[in-house]
C-alpha cells in the first residue's frame, strides 16, 4: 500500500510540472505593446495615411501640413476655405509605417500619446475649432473631438461628440505658447471607454475617462491631426499647431 501512494504521487507531481511546462493554468499579463513612433525628420508626412491640405484649392501653391525640425505644422489661413465652405480643415489622418498602416479593430484597446503647441493666435471659438479628432470615413459625426471652445467668457479646452464621453478638460490660455502632453487611451467596442490626460509639464492638468461607445458598425476609426475649424467665429486669425513626440501603443 505504501509503494502504491508513492507511486500515485509521483504520477500526480509529474502532471503538474508537465501543465507548468506547457503553460496551461497560467493567466497572458495584457502590457502596453508599441506600434507607432515616427520621427518628422526622418518619415516626413509618410507617416500619416492620408492628408487633408487645402482640398478646395483655396490657397494655391502652399503647403499648409509640413515636418519643422522635431516636429509637424499645421498652418491655417484665414483665407483657406474647405470643400465645405463654412469652415476650414488642414489635418493629417491615421498611423502609417512604411508599407504598414495599423487599423483600430474592434474591441481593441489602444493609447496615442503626443506633444501639442497651441499659440496666443490658435484661439478658443464660439463655433468648433477641432484640434485633434477620431473620426470614421463617412459614418456620421467624428466619435470625439478635442476642441478650446468659448464658455463663459473664457477659452475650455474640451472633449465633444456623441459617444458619451463628453467633458470639459482644462482652461485653455493658461497652457498656450508652451509644449502640452496629450495622451488618449481608449478601447474601440460599443462599450468602450475614453481617457485624456494632460500635463502642463510635470503637472497634471485633466484626467478624465468615461464610459463610451466607441464602435461604428464595420468601418474602422482614425486618428486625425491638425486644425478644423467653423468659420461661423468672430475674430478668426492665421494660425498653427505644432505636433510632436507621436507614439501609439496596443494592448495586447
Amino acid at each position: 500500500m505504501e509503494n502504491l501512494d508513492r507511486r500515485k504521487a509521483l504520477i500526480l507531481g509529474a502532471g503538474v510540472l508537465g501543465a507548468a511546462a506547457l503553460g496551461t493554468g497560467t493567466a497572458h499579463a495584457a502590457t502596453w505593446t508599441p506600434r507607432w513612433s515616427p520621427d518628422p525628420a526622418k518619415d516626413g508626412l509618410r507617416v500619416f495615411e492620408g492628408l487633408e491640405d487645402d482640398r478646395a484649392g483655396s490657397h494655391p501653391g502652399v503647403k499648409h501640413i509640413y515636418p519643422h525640425g522635431d516636429h509637424w505644422r499645421f498652418d491655417m489661413h484665414t483665407r483657406d476655405v474647405d470643400t465645405s465652405t463654412d469652415r476650414q480643415r488642414n489635418e493629417a489622418k491615421g498611423m502609417r509605417d512604411g508599407d504598414t498602416t495599423y487599423k483600430i479593430l474592434r474591441d481593441q484597446t489602444w493609447r496615442m500619446s503626443y506633444q501639442a503647441f497651441w499659440p496666443t493666435e490658435l484661439t478658443a471659438t464660439t463655433a468648433f475649432t477641432h484640434l485633434f479628432q477620431m473620426k470614421v470615413p463617412d459614418v456620421g459625426p467624428p466619435q470625439w473631438t478635442f476642441t478650446p471652445r468659448q464658455k463663459g467668457g473664457k477659452g475650455v479646452l474640451t472633449i465633444a461628440g456623441d459617444s458619451g464621453a463628453e467633458a470639459d478638460l482644462a482652461d485653455y490660455v493658461p497652457l498656450q505658447n508652451k509644449w502640452i502632453d496629450v495622451s488618449w487611451e481608449f478601447k474601440a467596442s460599443h462599450r468602450g471607454y475614453l481617457r485624456c490626460v494632460l500635463k502642463d509639464g510635470a503637472k497634471t492638468v485633466a484626467d478624465v475617462r468615461k464610459a463610451a461607445d466607441l464602435w461604428r458598425g464595420r468601418a474602422l476609426p482614425a486618428p486625425k491631426w491638425g486644425v478644423y475649424r467653423s468659420l461661423n467665429s468672430s475674430g478668426l486669425t492665421n494660425c498653427h499647431q505644432n505636433i510632436r513626440g507621436l507614439k501609439s501603443f496596443q494592448l495586447v
